[in-house]
Order: C-alpha cells, then structure tokens, then sequence
C-alpha cells in the first residue's frame, strides 16, 4: 500500500478567490448583525427524543456561571439519582441553586397521584425562582415531561413565563415539548435519534448519561 500524494498547493489565482469570496462572505455576515441590537431574557425549549437536551442545558449553566449570572435549576423527573452534574453545580455556591425534586420515571413509581404531588411541589419552586430578578437563568429539567402527562397544568406555567422578569432566560427540556410552548418559545431546538448505544445493549455510563 502506498501513500496518497499530497494534494496540489492551491495558486494564487485559488487562494484569491477564496480571500474574495471570504470577504464577501464577512461583509454580508456583518451587515446582517449591525440590525441584531436587541437584548433580553429568551424562552429555550429542548425537545425530541434524541439524548443531549438536559446536556445542553447544563452547558449553557455553565456559560452563564462564567459570566457570573446567578441560575436557578429545579429537576422535575430526577430526583434521587446522584448525577455528576448535580454534584458540580451544588458545589458553586451562591450562583447556583439546584433542586432535584422528581421522583423518578413515571414506570418507576407507577403513582400518578405521587408524581403529581411531586411535580407541582417542583413548580412551586420553579415559579418563586421565574418571578425572582436576581436569576439571570432558570433550567426547568424534563419539565416536558410533566406537561405531556398532565402532571402540570400549561396556563400558569406560560403565564409565569410571560411575567418573568425582562433579562431572565429559560430553559425547559423534556420529550414531547407542548405546540403551545413551542409557540411561545423564542428559541426551539429538536434533538433527533440517530443511533444509541442502549440498542446495542450498552447500559448508562458514567461521564456519558449521569
């Protein structure tokens, strides 16, 4: 087997079209971003049934800890797992508060009135925190999940959403996100399966799951 041959050095008549086109590119780009001067709190719904939408929540804490924004957290399906994120952000003092008041997945409990208990504890907490200014984000994990079952009930939760204060955002994760939400929502993302090792018979993994 031998080795490919390396390829061909661009001209300069290749890398001038690249600069030029690149510059055309950049003049366009920021054009579009001069008219982008608006700023306040947005609405983030995480949905779909691929993994990563607790994940990405939790990137975004993490980013608004760097920008030492304080961030509230309230969990409504986990709540006894210890989760190695929940130990991180437990562990940032007064920036984070972290509530993981679930109490596991509804084929666990197999307690509608137990989990409704639960949820509406969990959105006691979570609508004291929407209506708090000092929380420059609020992370209302698998709270999808909760509406889609009818745990929770979708007016006060949109209401409180629309009250919040001006610069707060919110992210709300969980399957099945509601038509009404997402219309309200400023930003939606979908994550979609492609493959999960779970098929493969792999099981939940530290680092990767929890």
């Amino acid at each position: 087997m031998t080795d490919a041959a390396p390829a061909p050095a661009p001209g300069d008549e290749t890398l001038q079209r690249h600069k030029e086109k690149m510059a055309r590119k950049k003049a366009s780009r920021d054009k579009l971003m001069a008219k982008k001067t608006g700023a306040r709190g947005v609405v983030i719904v995480h949905t779909g049934p691929g993994k990563g939408k607790s994940t990405a929540a939790f990137g975004m804490v993490l980013r608004c800890i760097g920008h030492g924004m304080k961030v509230g957290v309230v969990q409504f399906i986990k709540g006894a797992w210890d989760t190695a994120e929940r130990r991180v952000l437990e562990g940032m003092g007064d920036l984070v508060t972290f509530r993981a008041m679930g109490e596991g997945f509804t084929w666990e409990t197999q307690d509608r009135a137990r989990d409704v208990a639960a949820a509406l504890r969990a959105w006691e907490t979570a609508a004291a925190m929407l209506a708090d200014p000092a929380y420059g984000m609020v992370v209302l994990d698998e709270i999808n999940v909760a509406l889609r079952y009818d745990y929770l009930s979708l007016p006060p939760v949109l209401d409180a959403l629309a009250a919040r204060p001006a610069g707060q955002h919110v992210v709300l994760t969980g399957r099945n996100a509601l038509p009404p939400l997402i219309e309200a929502a400023d930003l939606v993302t979908e994550m979609t399966l492609v493959k999960h090792p779970f098929k493969q018979g792999i099981k939940a993994q530290p680092g990767v799951e929890f």
